[in-house]
């Protein structure tokens, strides 16, 4: 167990570094999310290195589609009902998705995507929340998409001050 601790120390200290000193356009896009309040190194590099650094989104729906975030409708003559989630994108991406969204809630709560979720789903169940905090880490996520193509912060969002 310690070798293993000692090991992931290494490759945590080699990433700190790649971060400190690479000029690559992938390790840039992780600093730019690490300014932002509420999102630590780990999750920064799983969605960049994971998800936008290899694939060129064109559309917003691009992006929740990939994740595995969008729903997905059942219709059938007269029949028509919602059947959640689609879950066919990158399972990583989406835990991390919706871990994200749980701390931008604690991190950024006067952001606009925290006071729309606040004002849907906070007076719910815990299954109403778990549900609108699916709906929550999409938006942020197409957000976040967003922030690393042309640099605008999520509307009411706090940058870290360092």
């Amino acid at each position: 167990m310690e070798l293993l601790k000692q090991q992931i120390g290494e490759l945590e200290k080699e990433r700190e570094e790649v971060i400190r000193t690479s000029q690559e356009e992938s390790v840039e896009q992780v600093r730019r999310l690490l300014q932002l309040k509420g999102i630590g190194v780990n999750s920064a590099w799983l969605y960049v290195m994971e998800f936008f650094a290899w694939r060129g989104f064109r559309k917003w729906r691009e992006v929740g589609s990939l994740a595995g975030l969008t729903p997905t409708p059942y219709q059938s003559g007269e029949s028509s009902k919602e059947r959640g989630i689609s879950k066919a994108g990158n399972r990583p991406v989406r835990g991390m998705a919706i871990e994200i969204a749980w701390a931008w809630l604690r991190y950024q709560p006067e952001s606009a995507l925290s006071l729309w979720y606040n004002r849907r789903f906070a007076e719910g169940s815990s299954r109403v929340r778990r549900i609108g905090i699916v709906d929550l880490a999409r938006k942020l996520l197409i957000e976040l998409w967003k922030y690393l193509e042309t640099g605008a912060v999520p509307e009411g969002a706090y940058l870290k001050s360092d």
